[in-house]
């Protein structure tokens, strides 16, 4: 009996190790993330946030490359700003992701926001080959209209959704934000907030 019990405890502990080690090498190498962000540049609505970490896990910087669509699919702005290890970049979506939009347009409410980790700047917010580096880990609040007839606003926050990052997609935002770039005359560039600082 007590032989019985001895193994019994035995598996249980190999178990609960081997759980916990299996815990411990798991991870997310997510490197593309979406959100979506509505009631932006809306009078007496709150602004919304997006904050990207660093997990630490790479021992330098990433870079989160920020494309801002509006509602009708097309690119508004994008941008490349440095996360380093540990470190937290706040954006403010109507001081820094739809300030100076493509279409000069400030009163864009509602869109997509789309991020990519990468070990190295983006030229343009361009050109991943070979530096596409996961670590970085994305949350953004969202400002709801109540429908309780009080008018008001509730602000939730949630974690981006990992994406997958097709080399169509890839290509896709490359181009358009090369284009963004080139066309925008200054407009459609998106800036980055002081790391560990608010807007």
């Amino acid at each position: 009996m007590k032989f019985r019990v001895f193994l019994f405890q035995l598996l249980a502990t190999v178990l609960i190790l081997g759980s916990a080690a299996l815990a411990q090498n798991v991870g997310d190498n997510s490197v593309y993330f979406v959100t979506y962000f509505s009631n932006g540049n809306t009078s007496s609505a709150p602004d919304q946030t997006v904050r990207i970490i660093n997990d630490g896990d790479t021992a330098g910087p990433l870079w989160a490359s920020f494309y801002v669509f509006d509602d009708s699919e097309e690119m508004e702005e994008c941008c490349s700003c440095e996360v380093t290890p540990d470190g937290l970049l706040s954006e403010s979506l109507n001081k820094q992701l739809t300030a100076s939009t493509f279409s000069a347009r400030s009163e864009i409410s509602r869109g997509v926001i789309k991020v990519i980790s990468s070990s190295a700047p983006a030229i343009e917010a361009t050109n991943y080959t070979n530096t596409l580096a996961p670590g970085l880990r994305m949350w953004a609040t969202h400002t709801q209209a109540k429908n309780n007839g009080s008018g008001g606003f509730a602000v939730t926050e949630t974690l981006a959704a990992d994406s997958n990052l097709g080399s169509t997609e890839k290509s896709n935002l490359e181009i358009l934000c090369g284009w963004v770039n080139y066309l925008g005359s200054g407009w459609g560039v998106c800036s980055c907030t002081p790391e560990d600082q608010d807007f």
